[in-house]
This record gives structure tokens, C-alpha cells and sequence, in this order.
């Protein structure tokens, strides 16, 4: 089971302005620690440590943050309207589009998602599976 992601930032306070943005709304908890932040779901033990939990911070080893290729974080959204305003939000704080909301025809037909890049170039999926929502036609 993965427990926790974590993700390096140069930028502390511009990376804290786009998740705040994106995370709050689904339902984690924020909390600075040493320096670093820590998203988390309320009311799962061991929180800190996941599931779901997603840290942002400077690399420990003092050397800038850098972004994968092909590497990417992809959080859950419950509808498609909650899809389209997190990528929204996340451009209104410091986001840069990836791809705008929709579908897309290399995943399944109920699989809805907008991508966005963080300050620091990180990739970022928001989604929504949800049955009850539209499909792609």
C-alpha cells in the first residue's frame, strides 16, 4: 500500500499557494513541520504517514529541486465539476496548464481529468471516476 508522496520545491510559499488551493477543497489538513509541508486526511491514524499523506520540501540534501520526466501525482476529485474548479484554482495560484479539464481518449470512458504544473514544474492529475457523473460519448 503506498503510504505518502513527497515532492521537492524551491519556493516553499508559492508551492503552499497552488496545493492550499487544490487540496484544501478536497478535505486535507495542512500543517508546516521542519520546514516542510504535510497534507493529510483527518481521522486516519498514523496520518502523517498516509495513506494519502503528500509532503512538499526543500531537498534534504541541500541541492535544487527538479522535476521528474514521466513522474506525476494525481489526486481524486468526487465530480467533474470539482475537477474544473481545482484547475482552475490552481491556475489562479500559480499553476500552469497541462491539459484542461475533459476526457481523454487514452483512458476509459468515465475517466476525467485536468493536469496542471506546479511553480516548481511538477506534474499534478486531478480526476474524477465518479459512475454517477457523464461519460465520454
Amino acid at each position: 500500500m503506498l503510504s505518502y508522496t513527497m515532492i521537492g520545491t524551491n519556493d516553499l510559499k508559492a508551492a503552499e499557494c497552488l496545493y492550499n488551493a487544490i487540496l484544501l477543497p478536497l478535505g486535507y489538513e495542512v500543517e508546516e513541520w521542519r520546514g516542510r509541508l504535510i497534507y493529510s486526511m483527518p481521522g486516519i491514524e498514523d496520518q502523517h504517514n498516509g495513506p494519502g499523506a503528500f509532503y512538499v520540501t526543500k531537498p534534504l540534501d541541500g541541492q535544487p529541486a527538479t522535476v521528474g520526466n514521466g513522474t506525476m501525482v494525481a489526486f481524486r476529485a468526487q465530480s467533474q465539476a470539482t475537477v474544473r474548479e481545482l484547475h482552475g484554482l490552481g491556475l489562479t495560484h500559480g499553476g500552469t496548464d497541462e491539459g484542461a479539464p475533459g476526457f481523454r481518449d487514452d483512458y476509459g470512458p468515465r475517466f476525467y481529468v485536468g493536469y496542471l504544473r506546479d511553480p516548481d514544474g511538477n506534474k499534478v492529475a486531478l480526476f474524477c471516476t465518479n459512475p454517477s457523473e457523464p461519460q465520454r460519448g
